[in-house]
């Protein structure tokens, strides 16, 4: 089955890649020109599926399945920000480090140096007779201090209860069992397995 994925985030492709290897998995930017995808929704579960659906529509493939991720993390002192809002957090021309970087300063504002933080991940399925939707969360805290250089996003500042380190310095095979998006590829696994 060929799975297109309808993100061109190459963090979130080879993390997909790794943990759906039994799937042809195919960015959807390899198949038609990339276009921009506006998610206006106030959930990740809807941005997931507005991007699912939208690249599903795009392709003019009914064969296909697509899979969006939405994603981003959570911080209580900040009221639950950036949320939905992660990727852009830093402006809508920001870059992985600019968002971190800003984050970083937004915890230090509140006059702290840590806070609880979550991070979520809505997987959206959608295929020419159904759409789906699963999540899967992780716990921990945000720092105002970055450490290691593994990972992408705000990975470097997070660290996962349980732990002492960030997802900055933790090797991939615990990443991988902690993960917000692994979890929440378990559950679309389940999906897939049965389309």
């Amino acid at each position: 089955m060929k799975l297109v994925l309808a993100t061109s985030n190459k963090g979130k492709v080879r993390e997909i890649k790794a943990l759906c290897e039994k799937y042809e998995i195919v960015p959807y930017s390899e198949l038609i020109d990339e276009f921009e995808i506006i998610e206006d929704a106030d959930t990740f579960k809807e941005n997931a599926l507005i991007k699912a659906r939208a690249v599903f529509k795009a392709l003019g493939n009914d064969n296909f399945v697509v899979m969006a991720d939405d994603s981003g993390i959570s911080v209580d002192i900040l009221d639950g920000a950036p949320g939905i809002y992660s990727a852009r957090y830093a402006g809508e021309d920001a870059n992985d480090k600019d968002n971190l970087y800003k984050l970083v300063d937004s915890i230090k504002e509140k006059g702290v140096s840590s806070s609880p933080a979550h991070y979520t991940a809505a997987i959206a399925i959608v295929t020419k007779n159904a759409e789906y939707c699963v999540h899967g969360w992780m716990y921990g805290t945000a720092l105002t201090e970055i450490r290691g250089d593994g990972g992408f996003g705000y990975d470097p500042m997070f660290v996962p209860d349980g732990y002492d380190k960030t997802l900055g310095e933790l090797d991939d095979e615990i990443k991988k069992k902690l993960s917000h998006r692994s979890k929440a590829l378990s559950l679309a696994k389940r999906i897939l397995d049965t389309l």
